[in-house]
């Protein structure tokens, strides 16, 4: 995407998308994955309200809050040298409107050195997207299925079917048009996120949304498989780290019941 030794910055996104290079991107919560991912060659960390999920223990992302996001994202973004972090704005942050999505936006930046920040909404969320851009933050924008509206969607549906694959469209242009560096495409057939990466020039992030997008992202501990439970359809899990865990966990407790561990090469001598 961009030389490996230098930072990753917003125009790196659309030399990709224009020079055909896929963008990659994961989910991160923590100094460790972050700089683990970053040396990995990863292109674009998100600081996701996923970690109600994946941290915090929530049902959905509808409880995250700020406070509760900006020490995570402050962690993420102290931890990588060249990977461009991008911090969620959670449910309850920006719909009252501009000036609250400003905010918002103001404090992830000041208080936790993130590149960008990231909201979901199409065509509603078009003013929020234009006045923090204004402003000189960058904006990632978030459409198709928004988990933080699941509740009004139905559950984990998929959007842009059928007749929706317009107003999924129009929702794509408007982002754009609003000044938002790339859209984040989540749930949506394969063919509708074609028809959207085909008629932008920003690029296209997907969350399943088939192969036709300029980039890819996920959540860390799903394609690691870590999480548990059911998975996505549009997974792909990369490693088994539940099941590292779980027999790593079940050896030291049997060390320690046996009186194992400690050995003599683990004390300090006189």
């Amino acid at each position: 995407m961009a030389d490996p030794r230098a930072k990753v910055r917003t125009r790196h996104f659309l030399e990709a998308k224009q020079r055909g290079i896929r963008i990659t991107g994961l989910t991160s919560y923590d100094t460790n994955t972050a700089a683990i991912f970053d040396e990995a060659g990863i292109d674009f960390l998100l600081v996701g309200d996923s970690a109600g999920n994946t941290v915090l223990g929530y049902d959905t992302t509808v409880p995250v809050t700020t406070e509760e996001l900006l020490p995570l994202a402050r962690a993420v973004a102290s931890s990588v040298r060249r990977a461009f972090v991008v911090a969620d704005l959670p449910f309850g942050s920006y719909e009252i409107g501009a000036e609250q999505a400003l905010g918002t936006a103001i404090r992830f930046m000041k208080e936790t050195g993130a590149h960008a920040v990231k909201l979901e909404g199409g065509r509603r969320s078009a003013a929020q997207i234009a006045r923090v851009v204004e402003a000189g933050i960058p904006v990632m924008a978030h459409i198709g299925f928004t988990p933080q509206s699941e509740h009004r969607l139905g559950g984990h549906r998929v959007q842009g079917r059928g007749a929706g694959a317009d107003e999924l469209l129009a929702d794509a242009l408007a982002v754009e048009d609003a000044g938002a560096f790339a859209v984040v495409l989540e749930m949506v057939p394969s063919e509708a996120a074609r028809r959207v990466t085909e008629a932008l020039t920003i690029p296209t992030i997907g969350v399943g949304a088939g192969p036709h997008v300029d980039g890819q992202l996920m959540v860390w501990t799903d394609f690691a498989g870590l999480s548990g439970g059911r998975v996505p359809r549009f997974v792909k899990q990369y490693a088994d780290l539940r099941g590292v865990l779980g027999r790593a966990v079940a050896d030291f407790r049997a060390d320690v019941e046996s009186g194992g561990y400690p050995g003599p090469e683990h004390e300090y001598p006189e």
